[in-house]
């Protein structure tokens, strides 16, 4: 009993701090935090093994709390247990009991919602958007068993976030894969925001929906201590056993609980002030007289430490250049013929880069033989770093970002009208300070025969928005690249991995020409010049850029002499770019093979900073594209073949003399 005594003591201890910090804030969770406050009580005082010294230690099991409103409660226990946060000059300090009172304030680090860039280091993503935290404890499993660490990853799910469609995309992966050091704990108090969840989210249904996909199902009472210990012992035994099945928790608990104040009316996200929180504060203390009378001096928990770090392999040597790489695959023959696809040019760079950096891995979502990570997951000594995701993106993106907080470099792949299946996921990657890195392939309209449905042509604008932003560390949030050859895509890929932050790359189905060679180095943020002129500037990107290079001759036809820029980056040297802009007269053509708001936009914004006088005209994809047999035929029906572009020119030219 005195066991009991103990965590219910704590429990109510971590209860009330969720309360009071909440109101101090004026906003969150309490009711919902009161309902884990024994589970996390077992796993942060007990279960877990972790140093509060060193919260993100390699070898310390994890908590992922994909419930993220939920936090307080995690907040409070860290406190109690005195975790580091950073403090002045680098130095890092516990975080006190009187720190909580700053809870979502500016220059706090207990943000709303879990977020590490914050300065609270013991979460590996920023969670909050709900259903996505399943997905990043099984990347963090996934890595853990590449590196051969003996880690565990507790992952809290409520049970109305337990309808998103992710999470069913991580309990298969984690069936799939048999990752029986990854626990999912539903946090089953039967309310949602508006109400109660449907039946469909009881704990009797979400135990059956477990069970037939093979799950082992632990279905207890979430505030008994000792049901919750026993359920964490089985958990922890399974864990370490050979051919162990994945096991879950199903745990039933009460929002609110140890207040009838708060568990009547809704009180979800809406903390109590004034009288009614000394009622609910008085409510917990009567609890505490209740259930705690067995307690004694001596009873305490004991925190397991991580097992000590191993040291990791260091990486030597160089990649080899594509030159180098074709000819080591037996594709020279190729090489001669003057043209490969992009995509294809990034799964040779994916494979080279693989061979000497032993943290690349690559995630594909059942298309690898069409973005070329096959290239990588063919390669027998990189195979076991190649993850097939299958069609599931938003779990894909999101167990990227279980891998980059375990120390990988994720290249993730899909198509890139598939990629907006997962904007949320890839923009709370960006918040957590993911290092991902993102290639989309059969992008833009010179898809041509599979028709829009299968095209990515809003892409560019939505990834452009992050090119906008600083992140966490000052640098863009995204870059956004779009390789126009094989050299580029190469390149850029190589370039990619030395970036730490997000990068999201544009490949092409079809054959393109090489415009390029080994010699041309590809940075992010630059930009290549392929054509000089005098009257006016074409920038291009991807596959236009091979349009407007066909322009080219037709406006020299015309007496008109064009410089040709090949943007391949999002953001870019935007001084460097005016100042063509200006050695063409001001007068300037953006070409894109994708909706606007995009490239065009990007040299828009850049003119209208600078104060000077430009005359800009945007060509892109301005009408919902169909099917066509080839590359020309669409571009003709969307208006930008090299016709087109010389057909503008003269236009923009002609009204610049009047």
């Amino acid at each position: 009993m005195s066991f009991e005594a103990a965590v219910h003591a704590q429990a109510i201890e971590l209860d009330r701090l969720s309360l009071e910090m909440c109101a101090e804030a004026g906003s969150g969770h309490p009711s919902t935090a009161m309902s884990l406050g024994h589970i996390v009580t077992m796993l942060m005082f007990h279960t877990m093994r972790w140093s509060p010294e060193y919260p993100n230690y390699p070898t310390s099991d994890r908590l992922v709390l994909s419930a993220g409103h939920a936090v307080p409660i995690v907040y409070a226990a860290y406190a109690r247990l005195g975790g580091t946060i950073p403090g002045e000059s680098g130095q890092s300090r516990p975080l006190t009991l009187e720190d909580l009172n700053s809870l979502r304030a500016l220059d706090s680090v207990l943000d709303g919602h879990p977020n590490p860039m914050e300065g609270f280091p013991f979460f590996d993503s920023a969670t909050g958007s709900l259903g996505q935290g399943l997905s990043t404890a099984v990347g963090l499993a996934l890595a853990a068993q590449l590196d051969g660490l003996d880690r565990r990853f507790f992952c809290i799910i409520g049970d109305g976030e337990s309808r998103e469609g992710q999470v069913a995309e991580a309990l298969d992966m984690l069936a799939e894969r048999k990752l029986s050091a990854v626990l999912p704990i539903f946090n089953c108090n039967g309310f949602g925001q508006n109400g109660r969840v449907s039946d469909m989210q009881s704990p009797e249904v979400i135990e059956r929906k477990l069970g037939a996909i093979g799950i082992t199902v632990h279905n207890i009472d979430g505030h008994d201590p000792v049901q919750i210990k026993t359920a964490l012992d089985a958990f922890v035994e399974n864990a370490g056993a050979e051919d162990a099945t994945p096991m879950a928790i199903v745990a039933r608990t009460v929002k609110g609980w140890g207040s009838p104040t708060l568990q009547s009316g809704n009180w979800h996200g809406k903390p109590p002030v004034g009288e009614t929180l000394t009622t609910a504060l008085a409510e917990l203390d009567e609890r505490r007289l209740e259930l705690t009378s067995s307690l004694v001096q001596s009873d305490a928990f004991t925190i397991q430490p991580p097992a000590e770090a191993p040291e990791r392999p260091v990486d030597t040597g160089d990649a080899p250049t594509f030159n180098e790489m074709m000819r080591r695959c037996d594709m020279e023959s190729v090489l001669h013929t003057g043209r490969l696809a992009t995509r294809k040019a990034f799964g040779l760079a994916l494979r080279a880069l693989g061979q000497v950096n032993s943290n690349v891995v690559s995630i594909d979502g059942d298309v690898s033989n069409s973005t070329f990570a096959e290239t990588f997951a063919k390669d027998a000594d990189l195979s076991d770093r190649f993850f097939e995701a299958r069609i599931a993106e938003q779990n894909m993106v999101s167990m990227g970002v279980g891998f980059s907080a375990a120390g990988k470099i994720p290249y993730i792949t899909t198509f890139a009208k598939f990629m907006n299946r997962a904007y949320d996921q890839i923009e709370m990657a960006i918040n957590s300070g993911a290092n991902l890195k993102l290639v989309g392939s059969h992008a833009g309209v010179s898809l041509a025969a599979d028709g829009p449905s299968q095209m990515s042509l809003p892409d560019i604008s939505w990834f452009r928005s992050f090119s906008t932003v600083r992140d966490h560390r000052g640098n863009p949030a995204c870059y956004v690249l779009q390789p126009s050859d094989a050299y580029a895509a190469y390149g850029l890929t190589m370039a990619m991995a030395e970036y730490e932050g997000v990068c999201y790359m544009r490949t092409l189905r079809p054959e393109t020409e090489f415009l390029y060679s080994d010699n041309d180095v590809f940075n992010l943020g630059g930009f290549q010049v392929l054509n000089e002129g005098r009257d006016v500037l074409l920038v291009a990107s991807g596959y236009m850029v091979h349009e407007a290079n066909k322009a080219l001759d037709k406006l020299d036809a015309q007496g008109i002499s064009a410089t040709l820029v090949d943007l391949y980056s999002l953001p870019f040297d935007g001084d460097s770019l005016l100042d063509l802009a200006q050695a063409n007269g001001g007068y300037v053509i953006s070409l894109e093979d994708n909706y606007g708001a995009s490239i065009g936009s990007a040299v828009a914004d850049v003119m209208t900073e600078s104060g000077d006088a430009f005359s800009l005209k945007q060509m892109y994809v301005n009408r919902i594209p169909k099917s066509a047999r080839t590359p020309e035929e669409v571009l003709g029906y969307c208006g930008l073949t090299a016709d087109d572009i010389t057909a503008s020119c003269m236009q923009l030219l002609e009204v610049g003399a009047v």
